[in-house]
C-alpha cells in the first residue's frame, strides 16, 4: 500500500514525482539497473531515450518477478550523465509511471563509460 502526502507549504513537484510517499507492506529494494540487455548481459549503447526505455524496461522485468509492478514502487532514484537530459527523462518515465507517483531523486552523477542513465528503486510488495 502506498499513500501520498501533498503539502501544499511545500514547493509543488513540477515532475512527474510525489512530494512523499507513505508505505506499508513487505519491501522490496531493486539495485541500480543500466542499459543491459537481459538475452546478452551486455551493455547496449545508444542515445538516451534508448537507455532510458531500456533501464525502465529492466527494472519492470525484476518488479514483475517479485509480484509487482511500477504502482507498487515508492521511491527511484536516477542518476543522469548529463542533467540536460531531464526533459525527456520526464517523457520517457511518464510512459512508465502514473500518478500518484512515487518519490523521487534525479541527481546528475558520474557514470561509467558510455552510461548515460542509472536507475534503482524501492517497492511495497502486495500481500
Amino acid at each position: 500500500m502506498r499513500e501520498v502526502i501533498f503539502s501544499e507549504e511545500a514547493v509543488v513537484p513540477a515532475s512527474p514525482y510525489s512530494q512523499a510517499i507513505v508505505a506499508q507492506g513487505r519491501t522490496l529494494y531493486i539495485s541500480g539497473q543500466g542499459s543491459f540487455d537481459p538475452a546478452t548481459n551486455l551493455f547496449q549503447p545508444g542515445d538516451f531515450r534508448a537507455q532510458a526505455e531500456r533501464t525502465l524496461r529492466n527494472l519492470e522485468l525484476i518488479l514483475a518477478a517479485a509480484g509487482a509492478t511500477w504502482q507498487q514502487v515508492v521511491k527511484v532514484n536516477i542518476y543522469l550523465a548529463n542533467v540536460l537530459d531531464f526533459p525527456v527523462l520526464n517523457e520517457i518515465y511518464r510512459q512508465f509511471l502514473s500518478e500518484p507517483y512515487p518519490a523521487r531523486t534525479t541527481v546528475q552523477a558520474g557514470l561509467i563509460g558510455q552510461m548515460l542513465i542509472e536507475i534503482d528503486c524501492v517497492a511495497v510488495l502486495p500481500e
